[in-house]
């Protein structure tokens, strides 16, 4: 997979060194040190739970500015299924795009168009004989980065078609520079309106690598303070939107796993119940299911925290656009093909790879040594969870000791423990 290009960042002056982040990381990824929270990048799976949790702000999600697209003679905007939910008394999608065009886009292409293009392939795709099931959404990047991490076995399931925000790309700078032949590949800048940090990590990863069309990435909360006030309502909009009901579905949890038109699905959000559902599948305790959705978001992607309304109140509106749209306007885009495969193009190109959080040795007898002493050492620690020694478990903190990273004096019970011993003049056993 390469260098993970991270946009969860820390701003150490903002931060106080509490403990609710290293309690709330779902892959132990935070540390307090020297007075403040420490990330470790080789764990950190940019969910943005932590930005959710910060009283102080001092964890934030890091995209492209938004002056970013006058860098591109033609400029297209690639907007989210969940930016339709954030706009109030939107009723109908063309006033949103048409204030993307109004801000300074030439071109708007819909993710939720590619959406729709993505589950009929996947469709397609689940047909296939020979495929490993149940088969893993590779629509969010954070389940795809925890599984890379966390579960080997399952790597294999995971979908390996594009999703849509790099096949909206694809078809995007493929559509403008068959209708602009004078234009360069460079003068064309395609922009996705990020709902989540994840996303931004996953393309611009992508982008260094030398793979995907997406040019910048825009936070949905800048764009939308940008454009709220330039979605005129008072004249019709040409008709701008090629989506339908199953390409906006996709904004929120399940909207994926429906599209299929498959009842052995299961769909599930929220990171931490993501995880329960990973070990279930891992140890085989899942039902006989074909399809499984998970969002790391509460809610699906209407829930990022780049985003700006509640996740449910950004669900509620999407539910009254989609009641005057079709089930989709992308059904052509198959009906012209004779072949009822999957085109290559529309495979990814990156294979998922086990990249193990942290290796306690590269050699296999002394990991076995050191799992060891790490288990010996939480055995004599006090269970208690507290954080307080800057190791969000005590298990965690013993393997911080065993890396040589922490200290066993720094718990706090322990050294309480200490204190009172050495004030009642008894020999202190660290045992």
């Amino acid at each position: 997979m390469g260098t993970y290009n991270h946009s969860v960042l820390l701003d150490i002056d903002k931060c106080k060194g509490c403990t609710n982040c290293l309690k709330r990381c779902p892959t132990e990824a935070i540390r307090i040190r020297d007075g403040h929270a420490q990330i470790n990048s080789n764990r950190c799976i940019d969910c943005g739970e932590c930005i959710r949790i910060c009283p102080y702000k001092a964890k934030k999600a890091v995209s492209d500015k938004l002056d970013k697209i006058w860098d591109y003679k033609y400029k297209i905007a690639l907007p989210a299924p969940s930016l339709y939910g954030q706009f109030d008394n939107l009723d109908d999608i063309d006033y949103l795009l048409q204030g993307l065009l109004d801000y300074g886009f030439d071109e708007v292409f819909e993710v939720a168009r590619a959406a729709e293009i993505v589950s009929g392939y996947t469709r397609r795709y689940m047909n296939m004989p020979g495929i490993v099931k149940p088969v893993i959404s590779s629509a969010c990047p954070v389940v795809s980065r925890l599984i890379a991490l966390r579960y080997p076995f399952l790597i294999d399931n995971i979908m390996p078609l594009k999703p849509p925000v790099d096949v909206a790309a694809q078809l995007a700078r493929e559509g403008a520079m068959a209708a602009h032949p004078e234009l360069k590949r460079e003068d064309i800048g395609i922009c996705f309106i990020s709902p989540c940090p994840a996303k931004v990590s996953y393309l611009k990863s992508e982008r260094e690598q030398g793979h995907g069309d997406v040019d910048c990435i825009i936070s949905a909360s800048d764009i939308y303070f940008a454009i709220v006030n330039k979605m005129e309502r008072k004249q019709a909009t040409v008709p701008v939107s090629k989506t339908g009901m199953i390409g906006v579905g996709w904004a929120a949890s399940g909207g994926e796993a429906t599209a299929l038109f498959n009842d052995k699905y299961l769909a599930a959000d929220g990171i931490e119940n993501v995880i329960k559902v990973l070990d279930n599948i891992d140890n085989g305790t899942l039902p006989n299911l074909e399809f499984v959705e998970l969002d790391a978001c509460t809610g699906g992607c209407v829930g990022g925290v780049m985003n700006v309304a509640n996740a449910f109140i950004a669900k509620a509106r999407l539910q009254s656009i989609r009641r005057y749209l079709p089930v989709s306007q992308n059904w052509d885009f198959f009906s012209k093909q004779e072949d009822k495969g999957v085109p290559n193009s529309f495979y990814s190109q990156e294979t998922l790879k086990y990249q193990p959080e942290d290796s306690l040795s590269g050699n296999m007898d002394e990991a076995f040594r050191k799992r060891a002493a790490i288990q010996e050492i939480a055995d004599r620690l006090p269970q208690l969870d507290c954080g307080s020694c800057g190791a969000p478990t005590c298990m965690a903190f013993a393997e911080d000791i065993v890396k040589g990273q922490a200290t066993e004096e720094e718990c706090i019970v322990k050294m309480r423990d200490k204190i009172q011993q050495l004030l009642k003049g008894e020999n202190y056993d660290s045992k």
